[in-house]
């Protein structure tokens, strides 16, 4: 298996539409038949972004404990296990909880890139 392509949406702002776009091309993608599933997308309590969730296989995030706090980070192994031939991957940027598996939310995506993700 080769390795993973990578579809990065930019955009100068938050709230300016890059998680609406890359929700959007999902569902364009699942109705043309595309395994596609949603590892971690935040809606950021935008009631339009949370409904384009809808209808969209979505990977269960893993919890991690952290100085008494409870978070939640995308799960890789079970994005992994699952291997979809497209996984939606939000807040590129993001550092990881401590604990997790690595410190950056990119570090997260290398690994499903090179798993052919």
């Amino acid at each position: 298996m080769g390795r993973g392509t990578l579809r990065i949406y930019l955009g100068a702002a938050p709230g300016v539409g890059k998680t609406y776009a890359m929700l959007s091309e999902a569902h364009r993608r699942v109705e043309r038949g595309t395994d596609c599933v949603v590892a971690l997308v935040e809606h950021h309590d935008r009631p339009r972004t949370e409904v384009m969730l809808h209808g969209l296989e979505q990977v269960p995030r893993t919890e991690i404990t952290y100085r008494s706090a409870v978070y939640t980070e995308m799960d890789v192994d079970a994005v992994l296990e699952r291997a979809p031939a497209v996984v939606l991957v939000d807040e590129l940027a993001h550092t990881n909880v401590p604990g997790s598996r690595n410190a950056k939310r990119w570090q997260d995506v290398e690994e499903l890139l090179k798993a052919g993700i």
